[in-house]
């Protein structure tokens, strides 16, 4: 808050300057009163850079003001009002609607995160702004806590903060070759230079909902360079506190904008969350092409261990089925892979991006290991494996794996069961959560939970240590995948740790047991706890690989020994 009296002065002959209560990288925001009305304001006076030829700065001048009047030509309920846009002396000046009350980053910081109920509702509103805005052309370009106000005594969701809004058709800041936004909320594709639509506001959505519920988005790390490799590279990995929100989330933050989940089914999805408590899986199809070209669109998953281990569907012929870990050769460690074209070039792009704000975006990742992982480029977004600290990427454009990196480790935590989930107590004395539909199906020393026609399969194994720990193990079984797994092919060993126990993670597609069942793809980790083994995998079609994906996460996540 400012001081009152602090540099009274007035804008346009009628904007009284006040107190100054707010400031950030786009200006100062001051409480005022606008004498003309007799009201009480806020007014927003925009930083220019003063370094700027006088012809460039006029233009941003100008372009600001237009799109400030854009803005002014928005209503909703959920949207600042803007009452007038004037200039003075050269320098841009929005008058808005004074919202008493605190931002979202605020009552964060203040009282921790909210509950899934409440980010729902908050979910909701901004989903509501963002339509009405995208629906007039406008852009916001910088959704995050910060520019989030809740009105006190209301709760009021607002939205504020379109000072770098873009119009639609209206020159960018970023074709300028400058870089706006807050990158632990900025879609993959802005990163990359690409002109950004509706959806890169729908990611910086999924960011915040996370941010509400956790504290903090899923892409801060320690530097700059470690958000953009984060952003742009990093396995995506919702936190815990997302899981009743989870298939909202993980729709929100896919790198590919063109499956990115849209504003209808997100609001869907929330709407019936708040309704039942419970939130249904989308089924929303993807939507055409955007203008960004996905790196990995059609290429699936690498999957897990779990191929080795699966069962045929009933009826159907099986390959041989001896102990998976005996007599089986190890194989050596695989080397870290050059990095792919089309890394060196999304690089390239950053540079451009980011040029405008003095970083040099290929030095920041290569500072922070901004190889790529070993020249993976951004992918369908896949949240990272809950309790484990390996990433595995998926065969991008070179079929050549990325190196998997242990990062850090989960604390043990009491299960939490996801919205559309049931809680599976096992007589062989393992409990986790599973879809709720599935059907347990025993099979010798496997235990199975299967969805209705037997499509994608949960299986678990419990069994003794074995020689050389989980790694030895899934080496053993990736050199033996060919011969067990039909079509084997993108398999991949990662060591990692499971709630702090020694861990693998075997990923890796196959053709699956018949012509009538199809390609798929598994994901497998296997952890030694207390001298005994223990494996979980989902094995499905390729073309419910992120399904899958969802559904190996949370089993892995809620695995108890009972």
């Amino acid at each position: 808050m400012g001081t009152e009296g602090e540099n009274v002065r007035v804008v346009a002959g009628r904007y009284r300057l006040e107190a100054r209560i707010g400031r950030g990288g786009m200006g100062i925001v001051w409480r005022a009163t606008d004498e003309l009305l007799g009201r009480q304001v806020a007014v927003k006076e925009l930083a220019l850079d003063s370094s700027l030829p006088e012809e460039e700065s006029r233009q941003l001048r100008e372009r600001t003001l237009r799109e400030a009047r854009a803005v002014a030509g928005l209503s909703h309920p959920h949207i600042i009002v803007v009452h007038d846009v004037v200039e003075q002396d050269e320098r841009p000046y929005i008058v808005m609607e004074l919202i008493d009350g605190g931002s979202l980053a605020e009552r964060i910081a203040n009282h921790g995160p909210v509950d899934a109920r409440e980010a729902a509702r908050i979910g909701l509103d901004l989903l509501a702004a963002l339509r009405r805005a995208h629906d007039a052309g406008v852009l916001h370009r910088d959704l995050k806590p910060a520019n989030v106000l809740l009105e006190a005594g209301t709760d009021r969701v607002v939205l504020t903060d379109f000072g770098i809004a873009q119009v639609a058709g209206a020159t960018t800041l970023t074709e300028t070759g400058s870089f706006v936004g807050s990158p632990e909320y900025t879609a993959p594709e802005r990163m990359s230079g690409v002109r950004a639509g509706p959806e890169s506001d729908l990611w910086s959505l999924g960011a915040l909902l996370c941010a509400v519920l956790s504290g903090e988005s899923p892409f801060h790390r320690d530097s700059l360079g470690g958000v953009l490799h984060a952003v742009v590279f990093d396995e995506i990995r919702p936190p815990t506190q997302a899981m009743p929100l989870l298939p909202v989330v993980r729709g929100l933050l896919e790198r590919d904008p063109d499956r990115r989940l849209d504003a209808a089914e997100a609001e869907r999805l929330l709407r019936a969350f708040r309704e039942t408590g419970r939130t249904p899986t989308s089924s929303m199809a993807p939507r055409a092409s955007t203008g960004y070209t996905p790196t990995r669109r059609d290429v699936p998953h690498t999957p897990a261990a779990g191929a080795l281990q699966d069962a045929p569907p009933a009826g159907q012929p099986g390959p041989p089925a001896p102990d998976r870990v005996a007599a089986l050769r190890e194989q050596p460690a695989e080397r870290p892979p050059a990095r792919s074209t089309r890394s060196v070039l999304l690089a390239a792009a950053l540079v451009a991006a980011m040029a405008g704000a003095g970083v040099s975006a290929a030095a920041l990742l290569m500072q922070d290991g901004g190889d790529g992982g070993g020249g993976t480029t951004p992918t369908s977004s896949a949240p990272r494996t809950p309790g484990t600290t390996g990433t595995v990427g998926t065969p991008g454009v070179s079929d050549e794996p990325s190196t998997p990196t242990v990062t850090r480790s989960r604390a043990a935590t009491a299960p939490t069961v996801p919205s559309g989930y049931r809680l599976a107590e096992d007589e062989r004395g393992f409990s986790l959560a599973v879809p709720e539909g599935f059907t347990r199906e025993p099979q010798g020393e496997r235990v199975f939970y299967e969805s209705p026609g037997n499509a994608i399969r949960i299986g678990i194994k419990l069994g003794d240590a074995k020689e050389g720990g989980p790694l030895a193990v899934m080496r053993r079984a990736h050199e033996r995948g060919p011969s067990t797994n039909p079509g084997y092919r993108y398999g991949r060993v990662a060591e990692t740790t499971h709630d702090g126990w020694n861990a693998a993670l075997w990923e890796f597609t196959w053709d699956g047991f018949s012509a009538t069942e199809g390609p798929r793809h598994t994901y497998d980790l296997c952890w030694e706890q207390d001298g005994r083994l223990y494996d979980v995998w989902v094995s499905a079609p390729v073309g419910d690989v992120s399904e899958a994906k969802e559904y190996f996460d949370v089993a892995v996540d809620t695995f108890v020994r009972n």
